[in-house]
């Protein structure tokens, strides 16, 4: 897909979810609209400053698995996470873990670090060049494998080749 038609693209759909965005959190009242068209534009073009468009094609089937994973994976570390807490003593071993990336620069990277931030039990902390510093609530845990297999679910749905020698 070239870039002129990504970024109709991006606008569109942009434009469609700040809309939507909108009128719920205005009850849909048709006397917020005013406002609302001007919030919807400036809200779509920032949106596109701070993350240009880029010629990536996601896949919707690898969308779905990524949704699924993602649910299963919140799901699984809000259990491990409850389970810490609830013990009395926690035996939590916070730590950082720096690790190389497989992704290529750009959207990949930034869904990752993200990605991770909000799954439980880890925070992303820096993203620098191809290295990804997180903080982990065990440092026991296999983070690197777990970060690993984020990576692949993310290029398969962006249709990115991952960096093998990562």
């Amino acid at each position: 897909m070239n870039i002129r038609r990504a970024t109709v693209r991006a606008v569109l759909w942009r434009g469609v979810l700040f809309a939507l965005l909108w009128w719920a959190l205005t009850d849909g009242r048709p006397g917020s609209w005013g406002v609302g068209g001007v919030s919807v534009a400036l809200a779509t073009a920032a949106s596109l400053a701070l993350l240009p468009p880029v010629g990536t094609c996601v896949s919707r089937i690898g969308l779905v698995r990524f949704l699924v994973f993602f649910f299963v994976q919140s799901l699984r570390g809000g259990v491990q996470v409850a389970a810490f807490a609830l013990r009395p003593r926690p035996g939590l071993r916070p730590g950082f873990h720096d690790i190389a990336l497989r992704l290529p620069a750009g959207l990949g990277r930034i869904l990752l670090a993200n990605t991770l931030s909000l799954l439980p039990g880890t925070l992303s902390v820096e993203l620098d060049g191809d290295r990804l510093c997180l903080h982990v609530l065990d440092e026991t845990a296999p983070t690197e494998r777990e970060v690993r297999v984020v990576e692949d679910r993310l290029a398969h749905m962006l249709g990115l080749e991952l960096d093998t020698t990562a």
